[in-house]
Parts: structure tokens; C-alpha cells; sequence
């Protein structure tokens, strides 16, 4: 019985042990998934006609940028302020993706979600 109790401890400990480390919101690969995340959305609004070609010219110049600045931060390996930096300007351009697809601009002919006759 008490190995079974044992075991039991162990496996619950190392199992919460894990968890932060899998659930860490700063690891390289967040940040990848985050610029994805954001690129993705900024296609899916130029299919919807939500952004115009204009503004998601912006918005991916502004993630190239990140991306830019995210190499050079890797060059003497990323540092958690550095994670940190790029994480707080992608969420800004998240947040400019939302606005923009929100501000009822459209691509040339379209409007308001229909075509011009």
C-alpha cells in the first residue's frame, strides 16, 4: 500500500513540476505562433475584404519588423525582456489587425461587405 501511495506522490509531483514548463507563455515557439496567429488573421481579413491591400501591406511590414528585431535579439540568445519586448509589439499589431478590420474600410468595389453596382 505504501508504494502505491508512493508512486502516486512521485507521479503527482512531477506532473506538476511539468505543467508550468508546458504551459510557459515565453517560449520561442509562442512567439512564431503568435506572428502566425497574426498573419492569419490579417489574410482572413484581406479574404473577407475587411482590410484593404493598403493596410495589410502595413500590418505585414509591421510583423517583418518584429520578426527583424526578433533575429537580432536571438543572436546572443533570447532573453526573457527580449520575449517579452516582441510579445507586447505583436499584441500591438493584433490589436491594429482588429481595428482595421473593424473601421469599414474596403478594397476598391466592395463595400460594406457587398459589391458596388
Amino acid at each position: 500500500m505504501k508504494k502505491i501511495l508512493l508512486t502516486l506522490v512521485a507521479a503527482s509531483a512531477l506532473t506538476a513540476a511539468a505543467l508550468p514548463a508546458a504551459a510557459a507563455p515565453n517560449g520561442p515557439n509562442n512567439i512564431n505562433a503568435h506572428q502566425a496567429q497574426i498573419e492569419q488573421r490579417i489574410n482572413q481579413g484581406v479574404r473577407s475584404h475587411k482590410l484593404t491591400q493598403r493596410e495589410a501591406t502595413q500590418l505585414r511590414a509591421q510583423v517583418r519588423q518584429i520578426a527583424r528585431l526578433e533575429a537580432r535579439y536571438r543572436g546572443n540568445g533570447l532573453q526573457n525582456w527580449e520575449r517579452q519586448d516582441l510579445d507586447r509589439r505583436l499584441d500591438r499589431v493584433g490589436a491594429q489587425v482588429t481595428a482595421q478590420m473593424r473601421d469599414r474600410d474596403r478594397d476598391a468595389g466592395h463595400y460594406a461587405g457587398g459589391y458596388r453596382r
